[in-house]
């Protein structure tokens, strides 16, 4: 199938295409196997299949026009002739699909949309559907993190065992668990119906925000942040919002992640220590994104009740908008914490709101709060809580515990530039 723009011969170039369609619509590709054949080992088997055509035609014959509408060609042949080989195969597909119909004859009969009202099935991209397939709640937490970047992040196994810092035979495992789970269990590769889309698109969401936490402070290694990371985890979140654009919470977690992502070149210093963002220059925070990210918080807040994602990207809008720490809207933003605890109650939001009371009404204040967390079982492990507490203890002249308390976080920090940061304030 020849090319209309890039002539044949360019091997470069048609593996850089190939590589830039892979990233691109490999999830709407393997959606779309899936979908049709009912397995998503077999979609991924003839996906490579399909990527490993490409490399050997279009240096030779040029990038088609259509690349995407190629690969899915290409692997929905293989697929076909693999299935006519294997009989088997086929008779177990039949007994797959003969499910996934009548799962999706159950749903569409039970679902009664009110009149001229668009569903959610209505949806054309298959991707969604992927999405809470990947991260259905019959899957284990951490199944549902590496399958999702397996199959819709489209990283390797290799790159995402890396990413969470576990062998890549543990990584495997994970994906295949999750496979077998989802075979056995015959989980439908469908998108829920209006009925149970409150109840499983919070774990779609989790699974997204889980990606971009760990790029945005890695939990182990020498960098702080991983951004590319971080970056796979907004373009998934782009996605979702795209395919869901009714969803206030998918328009919330996207705010979230791009308000907090525009700070990313300030985070860290010229050695890659970490910047507090009280020390950050604000001049290198990525303007277009917070505009971005600013219109989606209107959004996710627009409507009804805000959720968990909406909060938190409000309070980092406020971050983002400031000038600096000392014109921040402290008061707002306890507030917005004190909603953010009635919506998602933890600890670690309870921290969080600590430092900005601190921010508010003085060290003490916050420093109160914080010894009043001091049994939660959760912040005995978490290194924010001690650095929270060494910061404030230090405002507040009572050095010796604050060098205590930074030398309990060090024994606890597990990344190597933030164990950098923890002994330089033990220097000072």
């Amino acid at each position: 199938m020849p090319g209309e723009g890039v002539p044949p011969g360019e091997g470069s170039v048609a593996a850089e295409a190939v590589a830039a369609v892979f990233r691109e619509e490999r999830g709407l590709l393997l959606a779309s196997l899936v979908r049709r054949f009912g397995d998503l080992d077999l979609a991924e088997e003839v996906t490579s299949e399909a990527i490993e055509a490409a490399l050997r035609h279009w240096p030779a014959e040029g990038v088609p026009a259509r690349p995407g509408a190629w690969l899915l060609t290409t692997a929905r042949r293989r697929a076909v002739d693999r299935l006519r080989r294997d009989r088997a195969y086929a008779a177990r597909l039949a007994v797959l699909r003969a499910d996934a119909e009548r799962a999706e004859a159950q749903r569409v009969e039970a679902v009664t949309p009110a009149a001229g009202a668009a569903t959610i099935g209505d949806l054309p991209d298959e991707r969604l559907q992927l999405f809470f397939t990947c991260a259905h709640p019959a899957l284990a937490a951490e199944d549902r993190t590496a399958l999702t970047l397996r199959c819709l992040a489209g990283l390797t196994t290799p790159e995402v065992a890396r990413a969470f810092l576990v062998p890549t035979a543990t990584l495997a495992q994970r994906v295949v668990r999750a496979k077998k789970k989802i075979r056995e269990a015959r989980i439908p590769f469908r998108v829920p119906g209006p009925d149970e889309l409150p109840e499983r698109l919070p774990g779609v969401l989790q699974v997204v925000y889980s990606v971009f936490t760990e790029g945005y402070a890695a939990s182990s290694g020498p960098r702080l942040q991983r951004l590319d990371l971080a970056e796979e985890a907004i373009r998934l979140a782009r996605i979702l919002h795209r395919l869901l654009p009714a969803e206030r919470e998918s328009a919330g977690l996207l705010a979230l992640l791009l308000l907090v992502h525009a700070r990313r070149d300030a985070r860290t210093g010229p050695e890659g220590e970490p910047v507090l963002l009280e020390d950050q220059d604000r001049g290198c925070w990525d303007r277009a994104m917070i505009e971005e990210g600013r219109a989606l918080v209107v959004r996710a807040l627009t409507g009804g009740p805000a959720g968990p994602y909406g909060v938190q990207a409000a309070i980092a809008a406020l971050h983002d908008e400031a000038a600096d720490v000392a014109a921040t809207d402290w008061p707002q933003i306890v507030a917005l914490y004190d909603v953010l605890l009635t919506l998602t109650p933890s600890p670690v939001v309870a921290l969080n709101r600590a430092v900005a009371v601190a921010m508010r009404d003085g060290p003490g204040a916050g420093l109160a709060l914080l010894d009043a967390l001091a049994g939660e079982p959760r912040l005995r492990e978490y290194p924010p809580y001690a650095v929270a507490r060494g910061d404030l203890l230090g405002r507040l002249g009572r050095d010796g515990e604050a060098a205590d308390a930074y030398r309990e976080a060090l024994e606890l920090a597990r990344s190597e530039p933030e164990r950098a940061a923890l002994r330089r304030k033990l220097g000072e």
